[in-house]
């Protein structure tokens, strides 16, 4: 997922517009995480972008999501770049 998402409309309010962000979010994050595993692969991880705009995104953990999404509706941005990217992960074996 690869989307600027705009934070203002004319009729609809900036925290229904919030709450509609994160309910896509969390649907693609179940999408991606229901798809089939690859041989070899232990789960699917996460690259994520966060930005005002797509040159200014700075890469940031999954979980940081929500908060960053919070922060830019306390900053009242207009729009704000997101970009989430599946890949395989892979468990460190554990030492003994």
């Amino acid at each position: 997922m690869k989307k600027t998402f705009q934070l203002t409309h004319p009729i609809i309010k900036p925290a229904r517009l919030i709450e509609a962000v994160r309910r896509d979010v969390k649907k693609y994050l179940k999408r991606e995480k229901r798809k089939s595993l690859p041989d070899g692969v232990d789960y699917w991880d996460f690259d994520c972008k966060f930005g005002p705009t797509e040159v200014k995104a700075e890469v940031i953990l999954a979980s940081e999501i929500s908060k960053r999404i919070s922060e830019a509706e306390a900053e009242s941005l207009e729009s704000f770049y997101l970009e989430i990217l599946a890949k395989p992960g892979y468990k460190n074996p554990k030492k003994l």
